[in-house]
């Protein structure tokens, strides 16, 4: 289809996006009503049928090789690199308690990590007396000073290197490949926070040398919440023991003591799932890749962000915090004058833009997707040059609607 046909029926199978200018989509991205239909239904014939006949695990576990099937393909990973999560920070946590650490070892991260992510770090310190080394790597623009600072800061006893594929607070994509051939030369794992890479820009898992890359169903992959993945690689699987264990995570398992694990990324998978969200992490993928296409997704949703970050880039008084010749589908801004959530008010209120503030660089955020349109980008932009020719105290008031009763 020509791309303005495509654009509009892409649209239309997203009606979260009549409600405003949707740019949050690196908090949650909004669901296609495809997928929503999906776990509907499933969620309607659990109702009508309940939960209790034996067929019902056998039909959860193929389903949950659908989703796996699904994840692996947008990974170009294998199906058995695979496993299935509740999301982001569960896949980081389970790579980084699937370590044998041991009080002194150190573990290296940046000061640009999500709490969510190196949140997993923080126990190791605590609880086993790893050392929590970050790296300052400036907004993760150049690559250069990243693997530079990075080789600096490997002492003896690091074993594991957390950083995310594109950051979360300055958007910035960092050079994954060459982090892991760093780590993996000085005997350590690396382990990758794909939260806002996965389904926004080209990922293959293997070619980026990450022993674990993470992700959520919720963002990029505009599935439900409450779903995520993990990719681990053959030789960091061979290597793993999980932290956790339940029955989905032995091939046998019995009273008698005999457990095995699953030899492959199932043994990651500790717990049961929610069905109609299987359903719909996989429906979701799926629609992505077979109903819209992941090339025009990549190259529309970074072109769209690039051509905004510039835009607002030659606004007078709004600064770029997002490197812009180094970025996936993220921009960070700031508006002199303004405070980040006085302004995200503002914009809010003036053009209906959903999006969010990063506080620790009191800067907005906004994640421009794929179907985004080109004239409500333009209306957000127009909206933040008019914040930036005023104070939040001179900025004229906004247009009221009047709505009058019966008696006038």
């Amino acid at each position: 289809m020509p791309d303005p046909e495509k654009l509009a029926a892409v649209r239309e199978a997203i009606p979260a996006l009549g409600a405003g200018i949707y740019l949050n989509t690196g908090s949650a991205g909004p669901l296609p009503a495809e997928v929503a239909r999906a776990m509907d239904d499933l969620a309607a014939w659990e109702l009508r049928t309940g939960r209790g006949h034996p067929d019902y695990l056998l039909e959860t576990l193929g389903r949950m090789d659908e989703a796996r099937g699904a994840v692996a393909a947008i990974l170009t990973t294998e199906v058995d690199a695979i496993a299935l999560t509740h999301s982001t920070t569960d896949g980081l946590n389970a790579a980084t308690w699937s370590i044998a650490w041991r009080p002194g070892d150190h573990a290296l991260t940046t000061g640009l990590e999500h709490a969510g992510g190196v949140g997993a770090l923080y126990p190791l310190r605590d609880r086993l007396d790893v050392e929590l080394d970050f790296v300052d790597i400036g907004d993760g623009g150049d690559d250069g000073r990243t693997l530079e600072a990075f080789e600096a800061a490997f002492v003896p006893g690091t074993r594991l290197v957390l950083v995310s594929h594109v950051s979360w607070s300055t958007g910035a994509v960092l050079p994954i490949a060459a982090l892991a051939k760093l780590a993996h030369d000085r005997g350590a794992r690396l382990v990758v926070d794909g939260a806002q890479s996965a389904g926004a820009i080209p990922v293959d898992v293997p070619a980026l040398g990450a022993d674990f890359y993470a992700l959520s169903a919720q963002k990029w992959l505009l599935g439900p919440e409450g779903m995520g993945a993990l990719a681990v690689a053959p030789d960091a699987l061979a290597e793993s023991v999980p932290a956790f264990g339940g029955s989905f995570s032995f091939e046998e398992v019995d009273s008698a003591g005999t457990g095995r694990f699953w030899p492959d990324a199932r043994r990651f998978e500790s717990s049961n799932f929610h069905r109609p969200s299987i359903t719909g992490m996989a429906r979701a993928i799926g629609w992505l890749s077979m109903y819209v296409g992941l090339d025009w997704i990549h190259a529309r949703g970074t072109a769209l962000a690039r051509h905004t970050a510039e835009r607002l880039a030659e606004i007078p008084g709004v600064t770029v915090v997002t490197p812009i010749h180094q970025m996936a589908t993220l921009v960070t801004f700031r508006i002199a004058g303004w405070p980040a959530e006085t302004a995200l008010r503002e914009l809010g209120a003036r053009v209906f833009a959903i999006a969010r503030t990063v506080p620790v660089l009191d800067a907005i955020r906004i994640s421009v997707g794929f179907y985004s349109s080109e004239a409500e980008l333009a209306r957000f932009v127009e909206a933040v040059g008019l914040l930036a020719t005023h104070t939040p105290e001179s900025i004229p008031p906004r247009r009221r609607l009047e709505i009058l009763g019966q008696d006038g």
